[in-house]
């Protein structure tokens, strides 16, 4: 990136972003302890099976066709398609499995768990000839935003030793790529039904704010420093995100928060029935609950958005 800077000069946030996270992805596992950050999939099983369940939910409600398939954006290792598969199967639902997901190395750990799975580049790749029942977890905080000071648009330069923004200021960010995602993703639910559960963190509300951020090893870590050596993320607008769906055709229900969402589908009764089953672990279920759910935790920050085709119901929860 360095050198791109020298030889090429400023670039834009967008196009930084893009080549950090296209770097960062495609060469390493970042998940758990021993990487840079922990989804909530990863904290406990119950934020799976959860979505599993209200994915079945809203399939039975939908007349139950009988060939859906079970589609996740950035399935990360695989983890929440395993947990919420599981549910599905015990109610005697089986669908084909199929994940957008670039990165190689999660590739190879989502097939070595899940097995039979079939992975796309790209929404616009995924098959357009029956419903989907999509789960997008912490994959639009990802996509590359733009961001504006005053109308012009913020660059990253080479200066002096080292990297730095070329205008400061009140920064209002937009993101086309996160936009063309929830289009591509409505206008598809909208042509052959199907349901998706959008959960990533950021702001119910429109609004201007520098949100772009950096994390290695569970740190925030400054977001110019060993560029495509951390995770950059930023916040998720979800006001934007329904505007889009609607404009799609789509119908849209939320945000609600994450922790709301979560004890409305039962996650409190489910966490007992695990302590009850494993006492041992009981204050590691309940951290793990707090965790998803209290306000001061991931609980008001991560939102929960529907998207889904007019002729569905809308999932449960919200």
């Amino acid at each position: 990136m360095h050198e791109r800077l020298r030889s090429d000069g400023p670039l834009s946030v967008e196009a930084y972003m893009e080549a950090c996270n296209a770097y960062y992805y495609a060469t390493r596992d970042p998940l758990g302890a021993g990487g840079d950050f922990t989804t909530a999939p990863e904290i406990s099983q119950m934020f799976g099976e959860l979505v599993g369940a209200a994915l079945a939910d809203v399939w039975r409600r939908a007349g139950s066709p009988a060939n859906v398939r079970y589609v996740e954006l950035g399935p990360g290792r695989g983890t929440l398609a395993s947990d919420a598969l599981r549910v599905m199967r015990s109610i005697g639902l089986t669908p084909p499995v199929h994940l957008v997901e670039a990165s190689p190395t999660l590739r190879e750990a989502q097939a070595a768990l899940l097995g039979a799975v079939t992975h796309h580049e790209a929404i616009g790749d995924l098959p357009g000839d029956a419903p989907l029942l999509v789960v997008a977890n912490e994959f639009l905080d990802a996509l590359p935003i733009r961001q504006h000071v005053a109308g012009v648009e913020r660059h990253v330069e080479w200066i002096g030793s080292g990297l730095a923004f070329d205008r400061d200021g009140e920064v209002l960010e937009t993101s086309p790529a996160r936009d063309e995602a929830v289009a591509a993703l409505a206008e598809g639910l909208v042509a052959i039904g199907g349901a998706a559960l959008v959960i990533d963190y950021g702001h119910e509300r429109s609004a201007a704010g520098d949100t772009l951020q950096a994390v290695r090893e569970h740190r925030f870590a400054p977001v110019l420093d060993n560029p495509g050596e951390h995770d950059l993320t930023s916040h998720v607008d979800f006001q934007r995100a329904a505007e889009v769906a609607r404009e799609a055709g789509a119908f849209v229900a939320g945000p609600a928060e994450q922790g709301a969402w979560l004890e409305r589908l039962g996650i409190q009764a489910r966490a007992r029935a695990l302590a009850n089953a494993a006492p041992h672990r009981a204050g590691e279920i309940e951290a793990a609950r707090a965790r998803l759910c209290r306000p001061d935790q991931m609980g008001s920050l991560f939102k929960v958005l529907a998207i889904h085709s007019p002729e569905w119901p809308s999932p449960a929860g919200l």
